[in-house]
């Protein structure tokens, strides 16, 4: 099939929904599927004023341009930007089917940088947005209840996966003298990265990642092992080299950092709360609990090894397939291998 995938999120940015966004393709490609990621970097845009990593296109009367000369059997929006907007306009204008997805707790990222801004407005830029969708994909059956309960419907089932190829234990992994507590993902406001940082815990702490909050927290934190971005074999060198994974986050729809972490065989500690409670084996691949400097005490006592095995269950492959099976064609009918696009 031609599918046609559509997001403001995509490379150079590095968070979840690129690198989900990024397994996909390879898989669905792998499947045999053609492919297309229309993205920021199709059209000439400027970088985000407050956040420079996230380009803001201004061609948006180019979008359904594109979808039209790529005559895909099915297309998907990814996020709920400028380009998935204009190409949500074009399709529902067209009365052409089309899915979504959620990757992101939007409203209350919204309300974390500006408290002033109530969580029911976002909701509601939601439900506007995914409100045509004939599949808007979520990530666990927790999510699914939670959105359901905002007013959003015809929610449905992708799980996410993780490289099993990249990320796997050390040959050799031998702890460290002083546990190393690591932090994987964004430097934001919403990722709640004080939390962590400020813990007194025993050994090293280390944060791999950037963004707008970096300067900042460096400045305030020095005793803090900065890295910036780390990819590929780096980043599961990083995650091996870990005593624990701390992931601080309270607002995150999932944290693929945690399940790339126990992939390696290092345990996590966080928050009880949705994304950990949905990802972590209470005491076998994480600790959860208010006390997150607890959390990362009891976490070093977990097996190493059987985080790994509970990881290895969830590849992308499935996750690639999970995906197909939601895809509504252009006149609405289910996805169908085979089927061929008649262009409107």
């Amino acid at each position: 099939m031609r599918i046609l995938i559509v997001s403001d999120a995509w490379l150079p940015q590095v968070n979840g929904v690129v690198t989900s966004l990024q397994a996909l393709v390879a898989e669905l490609r792998e499947l045999g599927h053609l492919v297309k990621l229309l993205s920021p970097l199709e059209f000439r845009h400027r970088p985000c004023p407050s956040y420079p990593e996230v380009p803001l296109v201004w061609e948006l009367w180019k979008v359904g341009a594109a979808i039209r000369e790529f005559r895909p059997d099915c297309v998907h929006l990814a996020t709920e930007g400028p380009v998935g907007w204009a190409a949500r306009r074009w399709l529902v204008k067209r009365g052409l089917a089309f899915s979504t997805a959620i990757h992101t707790r939007f409203p209350e990222y919204l309300h974390t940088r500006w408290p002033w801004i109530p969580l029911a407005w976002g909701y509601a830029y939601l439900c506007a947005f995914h409100r045509s969708s004939q599949a808007v994909l979520v990530t666990t059956e927790r999510l699914r209840s939670e959105f359901a309960g905002w007013g959003l419907q015809r929610l449905r089932l992708w799980r996410k996966g993780v490289d099993l190829r990249l990320f796997q234990p050390a040959l050799a992994h031998t702890q460290p003298r002083q546990p190393v507590f690591l932090y994987v993902g964004r430097i934001a406001p919403e990722k709640n990265l004080e939390a962590f940082l400020r813990l007194e815990l025993p050994g090293e702490k280390r944060v791999v990642g950037d963004g707008p909050q970096r300067a900042e927290l460096e400045a305030g934190y020095p005793q803090v092992r900065f890295l910036g971005y780390r990819h590929g074999q780096a980043l599961a060198q990083a995650y091996c080299e870990a005593s624990v994974l701390v992931f601080p986050s309270r607002t995150d729809t999932y944290g693929l950092v945690m399940l790339e972490a126990l992939a390696c065989g290092t345990p996590v500690a966080a928050f009880p709360v949705a994304g950990p409670l949905d990802v972590l084996e209470a005491g076998v691949t994480g600790v959860l609990d208010e006390d997150l400097a607890k959390a990362c005490l009891a976490a070093l006592e977990l097996d190493r090894t059987g985080c790994a095995e509970r990881a290895a269950r969830q590849s992308w492959r499935a996750s690639a397939l999970e995906f197909l099976m939601q895809q509504p064609l252009l006149d609405g009918r289910p996805c169908e291998i085979g089927e061929v696009f008649v262009n409107p």
